[in-house]
């Protein structure tokens, strides 16, 4: 009898669920022209909602993803917004891939006081030159993984500096926060040559001939996607690698290493993610739910997308409410679990603690792996108060 009324209550709990008003989120990304990183990225959010409404949703209500497809472009995000926003009446927004796409759906947050997690968006910008009071970042900034790649950087004995970085917002960032860290670290070092290649338009042979021609010591790469691609082979043809030590961001990431291949660099210190080399529980429970959901391994993709959810999860849970201003006050300092490990945005800047690998990049079995790799946590990588005051608008900090 006891069994039986448990079995009913379930059901009448999981119907009231069914019958109430879903919780929207409202997704945008580059599915369409970053199918490598969104793809996964799709399949962890699908995987953190389908979990989240199998143990009776939020609030007693089912939560539902309205997905859109930015292409890549700002002004098609922003008509996805507006649109997620005003018609779909979404209760957070989320996503975004490229810096200048989620640079733009920050700005739609801040004029239209809707919560945004940006998920994937790197640029330092978001957080601190044009943060607002609506706008949350789950990956680790460009000047944290910078930080995280200075620490290994300021060991080699390399003075001469040369930079490989995509002509836009994350580039821009990324070379100025590393240069900026290194020399703190390495008063002796300076930088001899830098190359901007239009994103996705890299010509691989004359930026390292360009590069070479200034005798670096090192270099540091920013390069992803089918621009780094470009730059191993033709790097590996020349045999610049692995002669000339490379720090590189994000090129330890599973996305890259399944297109490199036996093209994958030997030896380049990266932030990445050694996805078959992790045992803690977290992660051993997450990537386990995946490969069962999605017969394939889990990408640095498909835990933000996991993560983020996870993230919007916790802050609904803690505000009791869906309501914007509320959520926001819950975001800030908020913990939540990711599949790294426990996490939190600091109140101050409202960006993630949420850490990343680095190690070095190797082959095994004709296949890129990374090796002699650590865990480090985001905490450890973000600025000074400070710092963080001089740079942040006033206004965001309320």
């Amino acid at each position: 009898m006891k069994k039986l009324l448990v079995a009913w209550l379930g059901t009448v709990a999981l119907g009231a669920m069914a019958q109430g008003t879903p919780i929207k989120i409202g997704e945008i990304n580059s599915y369409s022209s970053i199918p490598q990183f969104t793809t996964p990225y799709r399949q962890g959010w699908q995987l953190a909602v389908e979990e989240v409404n199998a143990s009776g949703g939020l609030l007693g209500r089912k939560v539902e993803v309205i997905a859109r497809d930015d292409a890549g472009k700002p002004e098609e995000a922003l008509r996805h917004a507006v649109e997620l926003t005003s018609s779909e009446k979404v209760d957070v927004l989320a996503g975004g891939f490229l810096s200048n796409v989620g640079l733009a759906l920050a700005d739609h947050a801040q004029k239209n006081k809707r919560l945004f997690v940006a998920s994937e968006p790197l640029t330092d910008a978001l957080v601190w030159d044009k943060g607002n009071r609506y706008t949350f970042r789950l990956r680790p900034s460009t000047y944290m993984q910078a930080a995280m790649l200075v620490e290994e950087a300021a060991k080699l004995p390399a003075k001469r500096w040369a930079t490989i970085a995509p002509n836009y917002e994350y580039g821009q960032s990324a070379v100025a926060s590393f240069k900026e860290l290194l020399k703190t670290k390495r008063p002796d070092v300076e930088f001899v040559a830098e190359q901007w290649p239009v994103l996705g338009k890299l010509d691989a042979g004359t930026t390292l001939q360009a590069v070479m021609q200034a005798k670096p010591d090192a270099i540091f790469n920013v390069t992803f996607g089918a621009d780094l691609a470009k730059l191993a082979r033709e790097g590996n043809q020349r045999n610049v690698f692995p002669k000339t030590p490379v720090v590189s961001l994000l090129s330890g990431e599973p996305e890259y290493l399944d297109v490199l291949k036996d093209e994958t660099p030997r030896g380049w210190i990266v932030t990445g993610y050694p996805w078959d080399q992790i045992d803690s529980r977290e992660h051993a429970s997450f990537a386990t739910n995946y490969y069962k959901k999605f017969g394939e391994n889990p990408k640095v993709g498909s835990v933000v997308g996991y993560a983020t959810m996870q993230a919007i999860f916790a802050a609904i849970t803690k505000a009791k409410s869906t309501d914007n201003e509320k959520l926001v006050a819950a975001m800030r300092g908020l913990k939540f679990s990711t599949p790294f490990g426990p996490a939190e945005f600091r109140a101050l800047d409202q960006q993630s603690t949420m850490g990343a690998f680095v190690g070095k990049l190797d082959q095994r079995g004709g296949k890129g792996t990374m090796v002699q790799w650590r865990y480090a946590d985001g905490k450890n990588y973000q600025p000074t108060d400070t710092y963080v005051r001089n740079r942040r608008p006033a206004a965001a900090m309320k």
